[in-house]
């Protein structure tokens, strides 16, 4: 068995920054932690660059934190079989270009020649899914799929919350940075006085990340009879209307304004590194999509995740299935608020008006503070997702 030394990931963006957040961070971590060479190929290196501020939009290659990234192939693009990875990572069920797949197929016929002269080993291809928390995913984990054609197999690789899933992406050194981070009150507010914002000690404080047809209008309404003073933290570019609106002004960065109990300040948005810094400094997080929902998971800290929509309403089930494991143990009344601000927030099913949602939640708050770490490192022990590839990429090699 030769061990893989490449790995090539594909990420065709559809939920702008949820799908290639996720393959960005799994790409660092291959480089980082497990030394590979790694190749993220992505058609929206616009969305990208969201996430990496140092990223050459003009370049239809370069390295970056470690990672080759390379614009995705045009049309007639034509590869050899030494240009394919060792592992090649199909995210969320992408189409891999039919030249590559081809290259991938005069590999693996030619495999015994080639590792002979290369110790290169037949490309191992994965299609990484989306992560669901709903039971029939553990029966479908790790399934092959041969091609009608060509000498290939394709492995369908689910991350999940269960240890017969592929887990999720976490570092190895991921709670030690939170930790520190929230054990240490100088470097918190030196965080937050980079972004621009002041928070008095008596303050909850939120972070926004959601969708633009989120009840963001009623959310503010009800924050603003809390009866505790409350700073909600918006990057730019989300909610914008919404935001704009209560901001009476544009919600550029900088922005901010204080309705009763309630404040709005629109920050920078900020790459990932910062973004789990902020997840970690705030009291509760809005979070939306896969990338974000799961690193909020990781801060430890309650949070609300707006899930991303389908036809026939297909989301509200993995909501549910979601929603399942995580209240489970909690005590009742404090699920039954998670529970029906998830819905309410969602709009899925008649959950009640968001501002006595809102009410009940805030009132559950010290007891899912103390789930949410709990949760976290529970979660944890299930593995992570990067080293899970690798030692099932180690069986079917």
């Amino acid at each position: 068995m030769v061990s893989p030394q490449s790995i090539h990931i594909f990420c065709h963006v559809i939920d702008n920054l949820g799908d290639v957040g996720v393959c960005w961070r799994l790409s660092r971590q291959f480089a980082h932690e497990h030394g590979l060479d790694v190749t993220l190929w992505v058609d929206d290196l616009f969305s990208l660059k969201r996430l990496c501020k140092t990223l050459d939009l003009s370049k239809d290659r370069q390295g970056v934190d470690g990672v080759t990234v390379r614009r995705w192939p045009q049309d007639g693009a034509v590869f050899s079989p030494d240009e394919v990875g060792d592992v090649v990572i199909e995210a969320f069920a992408c189409h891999l270009p039919d030249s590559y797949v081809a290259a991938m197929a005069q590999r693996a016929t030619h495999n015994a020649a080639h590792l002979v002269t290369t110790g290169k080993p037949k490309p191992a291809w994965i299609n990484l899914e989306y992560l669901s928390a709903e039971a029939w995913v553990e029966d479908c984990h790790a399934l092959p799929s041969p091609h009608t054609s060509l000498p290939l197999t394709k492995y369908f690789f689910f991350p999940g919350f269960t240890e017969k899933t592929g887990g999720l992406i976490l570092e190895r050194d991921l709670f030690a940075r939170r930790d520190a981070f929230q054990a240490d009150a100088q470097a918190k507010t030196h965080f937050f006085s980079e972004l621009g914002v002041q928070v008095s000690s008596d303050a909850c404080v939120a972070s926004l990340f959601c969708y633009s047809f989120a009840p963001v209008e009623d959310l503010f309404k009800a924050m603003q009879v809390d009866a505790q003073a409350i700073v909600c933290l918006v990057p730019q570019g989300v909610a914008s209307d919404a935001v704009s609106a209560f901001l009476q002004q544009p919600a550029i960065a900088g922005a901010k304004a204080t309705s009763d109990a309630l404040t709005v300040q629109v920050i920078p948005f900020v790459d990932q590194h910062k973004y789990d810094q902020l997840l970690w400094g705030c009291d509760i997080n809005f979070v939306r999509g896969e990338d974000s929902f799961v690193r909020a998971q990781w801060a430890g800290k309650p949070f609300l995740w707006q899930i991303y929509q389908q036809e026939e309403n297909v989301h509200a089930g993995k909501l549910d299935a979601f929603l399942g494991h995580y209240v489970d143990g909690m005590p009742t009344g404090s699920a039954l608020a998670m529970t029906r601000f998830h819905l309410a927030w969602n709009g899925i099913r008649d959950a009640g008006a968001l501002h006595d949602q809102w009410q009940a939640l805030r009132a559950a708050l010290p007891v899912l503070t103390q789930h949410g770490h709990d949760w976290a490192q529970r979660l944890s022990q299930h593995g992570d997702l990067a080293s899970s590839l690798l030692q099932f990429i180690a069986k079917i090699s």
